[in-house]
Order: C-alpha cells, then structure tokens, then sequence
C-alpha cells in the first residue's frame, strides 16, 4: 500500500486497501461548500452508507490540520459540516499552503483525486466536475478539474459537468487533452441537474463491469489520466430542463453584477440557483449524489474483481 510522508489512511480504509478490496473516493467541498449544514452532513454520512451498501469501503478526503486524509471519522465530516464555507476551497494549488499552515482544507474534484491516487484508490464518487465556466473566452476561467483529469489515474463518476458551465468546451478541453467521457446508459452527456443536455458523449457503456475494463485496459497501456463516467441522475429526481435554465441564467447575471469571481463563483451560484428553484436543486443534488456512490461501489467492485493493475498505476501516480 502507498505510504506518503504528508498523507493518514483510515484504518479501515488502510485495510481494505491491504486486503485489495473496492475502496470508493468521496470529496469534501460538498460538505463544506455545496450544502448548507445540516444537510451536508446527513448527506455525507447517507453516501457513505451508500457506498458500504454496495460492496465498497467508502475514503471521504479533507485535509485536517494540514494532513491529507482518505477517509473521515462521523465527527470530522461533522466538523466540516458545521464549519461550511469557513473551511479553504482546496485545489492542487492550495494544498502545499494549507498542509504547512496545519489548517482545514476541503477538497475540490482536483485535490480528491490526487490524494485518491496517493492511496492507491482509483474510483471517486462526486457530485459534478468543474469545467470551462460560460464566458472563459474573456476570463480564461477553467477548473483545474480539467487538467487534473488529464494527468492523474483515477475514474470520476459524476452528473456530467455542472450546468453552470459552458459544456460544450468543457467538452472540447477534454477531448484535446485524451480524457475519455463516458455515459453510462446513455449517448448524451448529463448536465448535473438534468439528465440531458444538447452534447453527446465518447463511448456509451452500459455496465460497471465494462467500465472497470476500459480503466483497466487505459492503465494497462500506460496511458496517463483519468476517466470521467457521466451518470444521469434518475429521471424521478431530475429538474425539468427549462427551469434549471432560467435560474442559471439569473444566478449568473447575479455574479456578474456583484463581481464574484474565482473560487467563489461555483458556491455562488450552486446557492442562488438552490433558492431560486425553491430548494428542488438542493434536493436533486443529494439524489444524483447518491447515484453516483452507488455506480461508483459496482465499478471498484468489478475492478477489484479484475485485479487492476497496481503496478501501472503507480508507476502513472509518480510520474
């Protein structure tokens, strides 16, 4: 198992890892940033559930007065909950500052996958990705997401990319940089909120047994970086698509006027468009989260059935 000056396993991941069964990643900007208190908490603690439902050990990743974490107790989730938008937004940046200031860190897609990879997990369950953000032809404003998709090996199972985002070049950056999208059951890629957007998607996988296999066979060939598995959340839960458009819109707008920008833009707006919905968003939120867990575990299932392939993955972990 990876041993790494910086990072704490939990013990039960640490023995799951040992024993070479699924592990599944889960971040932690959710708790903090995506939800107000107590429903961040009582969902954190639901995905977890989830997520041992299905056959896999669940490893949420925080940073902790400054150490990397795989795996949180009840009461550290809870103290990310309660702390909210107080705790660092931590992208792979950040986290040298906030690892040598022994502060809390919340980890973005970016900074979970890293410390997933120095692990050794290779499944993430989120709730979305970052990506281009709408006007980035003026602003250059792309999630490090992105980028971190391109060079670390692990597969992140989401909702697509938020719908606040420009999908389509969200897309485009992706494709230029070898990151495979997958829909899983489905030809068009998810727009987090809603199950469809106007974009299709790479390949149509319809099983978690055939996903574990393309990770395999992508780490087997040495090739560099992740994956991303697109799952639309149920059509029970999902946001009729009109809807979700006009409160976007609004939000953005808002953001605009009130000059919010970096970090900040995606809490934001995930906020406004909660209350200007009603609170349905927040509520497809914690559904499509919980959909995620569940594909994510089958996937670390049948990956581990497989046997990965460890040695590859370490050597793409340390280039």
């Amino acid at each position: 198992m990876p041993s790494h000056p910086y990072l704490d396993i939990h013990p039960e991941v640490a023995q799951a890892l040992a024993e070479q069964r699924p592990v599944v990643a889960l971040e932690s900007t959710i708790i903090s940033h995506g939800m107000p208190y107590p429903d961040n908490v009582a969902t954190a603690l639901r995905v977890e559930q989830e997520v041992r439902a299905h056959g896999a050990v669940p490893a949420t990743i925080a940073v902790l007065d400054g150490r990397l974490k795989a795996g949180l107790t009840p009461q550290q989730i809870e103290a990310l909950g309660r702390a909210g938008p107080q705790v660092a937004k931590v992208s792979r940046r950040d986290l040298p500052f906030i690892v040598t200031r022994g502060a809390m860190g919340a980890t973005t897609v970016a900074s979970t996958m890293i410390i997933a990879a120095m692990a050794g997990i290779r499944v993430f369950a989120t709730g979305g990705i970052g990506g281009v953000h709408r006007g980035a032809q003026q602003s250059f404003d792309v999630s490090a997401d992105l980028q971190e998709l391109a060079r670390t090996p692990v597969a992140v199972v989401c909702a697509g990319a938020k719908s606040i985002l420009d999908l389509p070049l969200t897309l485009e950056y992706l494709e230029t940089h070898g990151v495979p999208v997958i829909g899983y059951r489905t030809d068009r890629l998810p727009a987090f909120f809603t199950a469809d957007s106007d974009c299709g998607v790479d390949y149509r996988l319809d099983s978690a047994q055939e996903i574990a296999q393309a990770m395999h066979a992508k780490w087997a060939m040495g090739l560099a970086g992740g994956l991303v598995v697109a799952n639309p959340v149920s059509a029970q839960f999902a946001m009729p698509r009109a809807r979700m458009d006009a409160a976007i819109e609004q939000a953005l707008q808002e953001a605009g006027q009130q000059k919010v920008a970096g970090k900040a833009v995606t809490p934001f707006l995930l906020a406004r468009v909660s209350e200007l919905t009603g609170g349905d968003s927040l509520a497809t939120n914690i559904e499509l989260v919980l959909g995620n867990a569940r594909l994510a575990s089958g996937i670390a299932v049948h990956y581990r059935q497989i046997g990965g392939y460890d040695a590859v993955f370490e050597s793409q972990v340390h280039r």
